[in-house]
């Protein structure tokens, strides 16, 4: 039994047609007839009922199937695992909180797309749990997110550590009049707005509002011009605060600390992409 006939009886299966498989595959039909005959010559065993509905799977026939998927997968990924180990290829996808994607990861990804440039990188930037459920359904290879993360199927890399700020409009201004203004947020999920919320309840303040902006540059631009405050990591703001158009505080120290963590399905293989990415990010981490 070679490998190529277990694809060949595994594409009639899922097509219930020679004529349809052999589309998939490429072949001749009489091509795939043939070795179907021949690998149930050699099982002594018919594997399908041919009917007018098409090729109906025999119980061996949905037994040999089941093995044959198993295999199948084992090869490719042992071919995925050796072609590319030490010259990594192909599409690498990744997510990441727009935060550390403006703060961190540009000089990161520069300097490993240069080491390896044939890696077609891509980055998205998203809230922590719209990143996670990508991850989790193999649209993204990997994300950076808010950590940690509580999924069994996940790994995760500690990758930054950050401080998280209150920011303002430039003045002098106390405490319990910032926390009266409006809080402006990314949308639903944004960790530092659950981080608020809890602030500003154990702060005692009874009522408060929320407007959801849509970008970092947008939410500075609206401290900025005095339509609220906020919270974000210090590094985020540095720039805004050191140009003069927002001013920071710092918030008392079970507020402080982020921990953003790299995130990517636990397989029994991944890409060569991935694998020199993961080592790659462990060897620079700041935590």
């Amino acid at each position: 039994m070679e490998s190529g006939d277990l694809r060949i009886f595994q594409a009639v299966a899922r097509e219930g047609s020679i004529t349809r498989a052999a589309q998939v595959l490429n072949y001749v039909q009489s091509n795939v007839t043939s070795r179907i005959q021949s690998l149930e010559a050699e099982l002594r065993l018919p594997l399908f009922r041919r009917s007018n509905r098409g090729m109906i799977l025999t119980p061996a026939g949905e037994n040999l199937l089941c093995y044959a998927d198993q295999i199948l997968k084992l090869m490719d990924e042992a071919v995925q695992t050796t072609r590319y180990s030490n010259h990594p290829s192909g599409p690498l996808r990744l997510g990441s909180i727009e935060t550390a994607a403006v703060t961190h990861l540009t000089p990161l990804l520069a300097e490993y797309y240069s080491a390896f440039p044939d890696v077609d990188l891509s980055l998205i930037t998203g809230g922590t749990h719209a990143l996670v459920q990508k991850v989790l359904s193999g649209e993204l290879e990997g994300a950076f997110v808010y950590g940690p993360v509580d999924s069994p199927a996940l790994e995760q890399v500690a990758a930054f550590r950050e401080e998280l700020v209150l920011i303002s409009e430039p003045g002098e201004q106390n405490m319990l009049q910032l926390l009266a203004k409006p809080m402006l947020f990314f949308d639903v999920g944004c960790t530092h707005r659950k981080r608020a919320e809890q602030f500003l309840r154990e702060s005692g303040t009874a009522s408060y509002k929320i407007i959801e902006y849509g970008t970092l540059e947008m939410i500075l631009n609206g401290v900025s011009a005095g339509l609220g405050v906020s919270m974000l990591p210090g590094s985020s703001v540095y720039q805004a605060e050191s140009a003069g158009r927002i001013v920071s505080h710092r918030l008392p120290g079970a507020y402080r600390e982020l921990e953003v963590n790299f995130v990517h399905r636990k397989e029994s293989s991944c890409s060569s992409a991935l694998s020199v990415w993961r080592s790659f990010l462990e060897e620079n981490r700041r935590v």
